[in-house]
């Protein structure tokens, strides 16, 4: 089990969570149990090292403020939470080019977090990460 803490100041924080790219880039993403998947602004992608036009194509997305198109993509590692995916694919948005200043530089989806555990625990700002055949 892999335990992670948190902190929430006020009903208008996320939970921020890091990750890194190819065990070299690091970045944060806000954890959303609401978003089936990763997606990560383009401009951690390039600085990533990878080549924006190298994108497996577009789809449209519906997210709360209305459909957006993002572009897909396959990171080769991607780590968070303690979790390791290899050949992952993620939605990437440009983010400055659409007026997004945030503190984090994507969102942790559900496709992610497959195959795992995720308890929250917002009383002791933990996080606790089980592969899902081992409990808690």
């Amino acid at each position: 089990m892999s335990n992670f803490t948190f902190s929430l100041n006020s009903d208008d924080d996320v939970i921020i969570v890091n990750a890194v790219i190819e065990n070299k880039y690091e970045f944060r993403l806000a954890l959303d149990t609401a978003a089936t998947h990763t997606t990560i602004d383009s401009n951690v992608l390039y600085f990533s090292g990878y080549e924006l036009k190298n994108s497996k194509g577009e789809i449209e997305v519906e997210t709360s403020n209305g459909i957006i198109v993002v572009e897909l993509f396959e990171i080769a590692d991607l780590e968070s939470l303690g979790i390791y995916r290899n050949n992952f694919e993620v939605q990437v948005y440009d983010f400055l080019a659409h007026n997004i200043i945030s503190d984090y530089d994507g969102v942790i989806g559900l496709n992610f977090l497959k195959g795992h555990k995720i308890c929250i625990d917002f009383e002791k700002g933990v996080i606790n990460v089980n592969p899902s055949n081992n409990s808690f």
